[in-house]
């Protein structure tokens, strides 16, 4: 099976986490900051907290905005459910806005048709590698006095105006999932320039505790530690810390692969007139972590998902609108037809297999299935 995504591990990757095996720290140790002050260094942000899934950095860079139960939330149905459970978790509410059709990210204009004076911010996702408009959005944050979370599971690598993705929203979430431009196996990461939210984060991640408690039980008291928020247990490890120090020095030869990988699609595909292809904005560094094509109203979809897989070509859909779950459908329960075009795209939407180490007879091989398909 040729999966649409892959981790690409190396024997440097190896050697470094058998190094902290061996070591005297395998959590909570120095591994930990030293691969926050290298994303620190790539993305140009001034903090960052490491976490053990970008679920988890989710929730904690939510959690730190401390916003008032009930506020609302503009954020895009056109994503993995992790984007809005996490203002679940934190007694917000979710409002989704329409998609563009050409990238698949939020549209700004519904944005601010949905504004109300419950919202407070606005938490957009880089849907597949391509950030979003964030001029635009920024300047809707400003006029309506919203924070911006950027949800960049997707675009780590990718730049927006010629800046590196990380310093353009209050808080800025990483996943380093085996599918993403770097792993860690599970972790992710908040990104910030706010040192008041990065302790908070640093709060959040590891129980609400602050270990410098010696205010309250005196100098010599190198024991205390005081809980001063309720925080969970979303620690990273070293040992996967060391994975990613070194995963991320390959980061832009991953992502430089990603993009010599979808030019050989838009090259080898733009002839088939079934298929709509996916666009970069001239404005952006597209990273790739997916490739997903549009097929014509009168293919099936779902027949071509099993014509590939049939023959062992991993495609997927990305992704079931989040307000299509059961458990949405439940909770705040919305109207299919008002989002015609996140619809659409769900329909016709497929991934092809993208990732680093996929072989040019690999790549041939999916081309040829595709336009063999009609």
């Amino acid at each position: 099976m040729i999966p649409y995504g892959k981790q690409a591990i190396g024997d440097d990757d190896i050697r470094a986490v058998v190094e902290v095996l061996h070591s005297d720290w395998i959590t909570t140790g120095p591994k930990i900051a030293e691969f926050e002050q290298d994303l620190c260094r790539y993305t140009g942000c001034r903090h960052a907290a490491a976490v053990n899934s970008g679920t988890s950095a989710l929730d904690i860079a939510v959690q730190s905005l401390s916003l008032t139960k009930g506020s609302e939330v503009i954020t895009t149905p056109f994503t993995f459910v992790a984007s809005s459970n996490c203002l679940l978790y934190n007694g917000l509410k979710p409002v989704w806005a329409e998609i563009t059709r050409d990238t698949r990210n939020i549209d700004p204009e519904d944005i601010r048709r949905k504004i109300t004076n419950k919202t407070k911010a606005i938490l957009f996702v880089d849907f597949a590698g391509h950030p979003c408009d964030i001029k635009e959005l920024k300047e809707i944050a400003e006029e309506n006095n919203l924070y911006l979370i950027q949800d960049a599971c997707h675009s780590l690598g990718a730049e927006y105006q010629g800046r590196k993705i990380g310093t353009q929203s209050d808080l800025t979430v990483l996943s380093f999932h085996p599918v993403k431009h770097i792993t860690t196996g599970e972790g992710g990461a908040v990104l910030t320039d706010d040192q008041n939210l990065h302790e908070r984060l640093l709060l959040l991640r590891s129980h609400g505790i602050d270990r410098d408690a010696r205010s309250r039980y005196g100098p010599e008291a190198s024991w205390a530690y005081d809980m001063k928020e309720l925080g969970r247990n979303y620690r990273i490890t070293d040992i996967q810390a060391a994975l990613g120090i070194t995963q991320l020095k390959k980061l832009d030869g991953f992502v430089e692969k990603r993009i010599d990988i979808a030019r050989k699609y838009v090259s080898a595909l733009k002839d088939v007139s079934w298929i709509s292809l996916p666009v970069t904005h001239p404005n952006v560094k597209h990273s790739w972590h997916l490739f997903t094509i549009i097929l014509a109203d009168h293919v099936k979809r779902d027949e071509f998902f099993t014509y590939m897989r049939r023959k062992n070509i991993g495609v997927n859909v990305h992704y079931i609108p989040v307000y299509h779950h059961t458990y949405y459908r439940k909770t705040i329960p919305v109207n299919d037809n008002d989002f015609p075009v996140t619809e659409d795209v769900f329909n016709r939407i497929i991934s092809l297999p993208m990732y680093p180490g996929i072989t040019d007879d690999e790549f041939s091989y999916v081309v040829d299935t595709i336009t063999s398909f009609r």
